[in-house]
């Protein structure tokens, strides 16, 4: 099988070609090829390291076998269709601050394409909070496309677009058994079967903020920011930022925020963004918590309603200030904050919710 002499060349640390990649994918999600051949592969390219190459080759080939929305090209040249989401695998148990953030946006009139799933590694995903809210999360794919058109607001739902990836749950589940993070810690952002033009990606490690930015503008995202948030360590010291001080996959109130974004064909520019440039009231992360999916949805709509002002809102904000910004919806994080923050206090994103859940 090919993931046997694959398997070789990563032990070998030789990296892998972009037709390579895609034969390993075809292989991965076969049915037939013994799953415990597709963790050994999966961890052996994990142990390696990725590279940018083969991140953009996966997410290229598994991209190709999603269902696809039917979005009016006119319509979508016409438009900046927007994504906000995280990784995953901070582990830090934060409430739904991308989904609350996707909702701002789509209420200040920027269509969002919402790709999730349930909860893997929280007690809530963006999928749970949102048939908690009375959202819909299992619209058709024609559905989807006119609720983003029309209403500025579509979830896709990950299983019900990739149907290939039912065969590679197992592998990662053994992989997971191991120990052992994989490629797919890093895909779910890249796989959007609506291919959004704008993204805030949010990783919980600040070293992979400017490899993944580097992919979503080879995917073909005219605009993206990636965004690793420092959670002040209770410690003075430490060995390494990296290593022992948390880091959320949004942007942090509690700490500095490492920043890699591009807009359109121009470069990179990596930075590091200081909260403290904004109106915040003294928080831990303990403010930032989440529970269950329906303790979630209730955080979700105090803040979207106005009656939450704490620091669960601040949080909101700074993460809708950069989502509007990469979406062009914005000039500045500075008037995306107070943009958002209007929305929010004359009702405007209350009634959204409230028309998204009919």
């Amino acid at each position: 099988m090919t993931l046997d002499s694959l398997i070789n060349d990563l032990a070998a640390a030789r990296h892998l070609s972009d037709e390579q990649a895609r034969l390993a994918v075809q292989e991965i999600i076969d049915e037939n090829v013994p799953a415990a051949l597709k963790a050994d592969f999966l961890c052996r390219l994990a142990l390696k390291g990725e590279t940018v190459g083969e991140i953009a080759a996966f997410a290229k080939a598994l991209r190709e076998k999603a269902i696809q929305p039917p979005l009016d090209p006119a319509w979508r040249d016409a438009h900046e269709i927007l994504d906000v989401c995280g990784t995953g695998g901070d582990r830090l148990n934060t409430f739904n601050i991308s989904t609350t953030v996707a909702i701002i946006c789509a209420a200040a009139g920027v269509p969002v394409a919402k790709h999730g799933n349930r909860a893997i590694t929280s007690q809530a995903g963006s999928a749970d909070v949102l048939e908690a809210l009375g959202v819909n999360i299992h619209l058709p794919p024609a559905e989807a496309a006119r609720s983003l058109q029309e209403r500025n607001f579509a979830f896709f739902f990950a299983p019900s677009y990739h149907p290939a990836f039912k065969h590679i749950g197992p592998a990662r589940k053994l992989c997971a058994d191991r120990g052992q993070r994989t490629i797919f810690n890093f895909l779910g952002p890249l796989l959007n079967p609506a291919r959004p033009s704008a993204q805030l990606v949010g990783v919980p490690r600040p070293e992979l903020c400017e490899p993944l930015a580097q992919v979503l503008q080879s995917l073909g995202a005219r605009r993206g920011m990636v965004v690793s948030g420092r959670v002040q360590s209770p410690k003075p010291k430490a060995q390494s930022p990296n290593d022992t001080i948390p880091h959320l996959d949004e942007l942090s109130t509690l700490g500095e925020n490492t920043v890699a974004e591009f807009y359109q064909a121009r470069g990179f520019a990596s930075s590091v963004l200081d909260p403290g440039h904004f109106p915040l009231q003294p928080a831990t992360l303990a403010d930032l918590a989440g529970g269950s999916r329906d303790a979630n949805a209730e955080i979700v709509r105090r803040i979207l309603r106005g009656d939450d002002r704490g620091p669960k809102r601040e949080a909101v904000l700074l993460n809708t200030a950069a989502g509007l910004f990469v979406a062009n919806r914005s000039r500045s994080l500075a008037e995306g904050w107070q943009l958002a923050a209007e929305l929010i206090d004359n009702g405007h994103v209350a009634k959204k919710l409230s028309e998204l859940a009919n």
